[in-house]
């Protein structure tokens, strides 16, 4: 199977190339993003705990999906994708803010990424897929904070860069999107079923 491919951009987000993933990630070069909140009817936000297997920050905490739009995929259309490819939902996303950051990651990857942040309801028990996600839970964006406050090595740098650079805009968006959302029975953790029929 050929390698994602990842929209290169400048500063301005104007796209300059297209280049694969792993290089990508090895050289450190600015490309597009999308990262997604998804929030519960009591307002707590998805996070999941990444797939060890995943190519850096395995084990760690996250919020609810992340990814790159291909080329040709707009950023909104992207992200409905990977939420149903990562945790098995479909949510009606909407456009929070952009983030911009750099990190030096595990493995010898980097991180530099212009990122879209979406937020949407939850309206369905989420089926996490075993390649990417080892486990769901639910926490309101306050505890989020907090948590990251006493162990930041439990969460991925993005989640951390957000909560410091935008904490207050993500619990209000959060509470807009939990009006919206279904009571989902059990939704306190969950860890994904066995990967039979997964990709």
């Amino acid at each position: 199977m050929a390698e994602e491919r990842l929209i290169l951009v400048n500063e301005s987000n104007r796209a300059t190339g297209i280049a694969g993933k792993t290089p990508v990630h090895r050289a450190g070069i600015l490309h597009r993003a999308f990262s997604i909140f998804i929030v519960d009817d009591k307002g707590r936000i998805l996070l999941q705990r990444r797939s060890r297997q995943k190519y850096h920050s395995g084990g760690l905490l996250a919020n609810s999906c992340c990814g790159h739009p291909r080329p040709g995929e707009t950023t909104l259309a992207a992200a409905s994708r990977r939420l149903t490819e990562e945790l098995g939902i479909e949510a009606r996303l909407t456009f929070g803010f952009h983030s911009r950051y750099r990190a030096d990651l595990d493995g010898g990857m980097q991180e530099n990424e212009y990122v879209y942040v979406y937020f949407g309801p939850l309206i369905a028990q989420p089926n996490p897929n075993p390649a990417e996600v080892s486990e769901v839970e639910f926490a309101s964006a306050d505890e989020i904070a907090r948590r990251i406050a006493r162990q930041p090595g439990e969460f991925v740098y993005w989640l951390q860069h957000y909560f410091k650079n935008h904490g207050p805009q993500i619990a209000r968006l959060a509470k807009r999107a939990a009006r919206e959302a279904t009571p989902i029975a059990e939704s306190r953790s969950r860890k994904p079923k066995a990967a039979a029929g997964r990709r």
